[in-house]
């Protein structure tokens, strides 16, 4: 008998941000690929009472729940609920994050610390309350939302850069001390994708839009659609022994230095 390693079927993921953009993208691969989602977020429950219709628009089991990932209360309060109403979360996706652009100079310590605790202190802490049911289990993945800047730095992302880095290497150490409880702990470092954040940027002729298209390999942005795969392989039995890495779906950006203006 065939088995598909990529199935999630009976599987329960917790996504965090999950109500628009990447995290949302992640989570209709993961519900198409099996998985019940349950949606999080924190600016408003209308907000995620919609995308729990649009997961169930498309055949996708869904609940939501509001709670915000920076207060560890209300992550314990969200984590109990869900285990009483839903039942253990076998996958957890830390998606939920914020970026300020402001030269390091000029920004506001109150603002860099607020970015490192939703990007870096906030996966810290809902990891910490759902391994805790994946260790009694002996079983579970927890996928931290890395970046590109993880590895590079970038004019006025500074806070953002620093949060970023921390994760990579909060996910390595996750790996090193759950590991050996059967859990893959790994992250997924996004590159530049079309987005409707992005949209007034990738109109032709802008700036950013250009250099975007010029400094990617595969030269263009990529589609929201393309975290799917890496996010349903992190969290299958297909990727039982990968643990602390960090997939990079960026066009290829990482793997090269640029290319001169008039290079084709």
């Amino acid at each position: 008998m065939s088995i598909n390693l990529f199935d999630l079927s009976g599987k329960i993921a917790l996504i965090t941000g999950s109500t628009h953009g990447l995290g949302m993208a992640m989570a209709e691969g993961l519900g198409k690929a099996g998985a019940t989602i349950l949606v999080n977020g924190n600016s408003s429950q209308q907000k995620i009472d919609d995308a729990v219709a649009h997961y169930e628009s498309l055949g996708i089991k869904a609940k939501g729940y509001k709670f915000d990932v920076t207060d560890e209360a209300e992550v314990i309060n969200a984590v109990q609920k869900i285990q009483k109403e839903v039942g253990p979360i076998d996958i957890l996706v830390n998606n939920a994050g914020i970026i300020k652009r402001t030269p390091l100079e000029d920004m506001a310590v109150a603002d860099f610390k607020q970015v490192i605790d939703v990007d870096l202190v906030s996966p810290f802490i809902v990891s910490k309350h759902v391994v805790r049911g994946m260790i009694e289990r002996k079983q579970g993945k927890i996928i931290n939302m890395c970046s590109m800047m993880s590895e590079l730095g970038r004019n006025t992302v500074g806070a953002y850069a620093a949060a970023k880095g921390g994760l990579k290497m909060l996910t390595r150490n996750m790996a090193t001390e759950w590991a050996k409880h059967n859990i893959q702990i790994n992250g997924i470092g996004p590159g530049y994708f079309a987005t409707a954040q992005t949209a007034p940027i990738r109109v032709d002729g802008h700036p950013f839009n250009e250099f975007i298209i010029n400094r990617t390999p595969s030269a263009k942005w990529g589609d929201p659609n393309d975290l799917a795969g890496a996010a349903i392989f992190l969290s299958s039995r297909a990727s039982n022994f990968v643990n602390g890495h960090i997939l990079y779906v960026d066009g290829g950006i990482l793997a090269t230095i640029g290319k001169p203006n008039n290079e084709d």
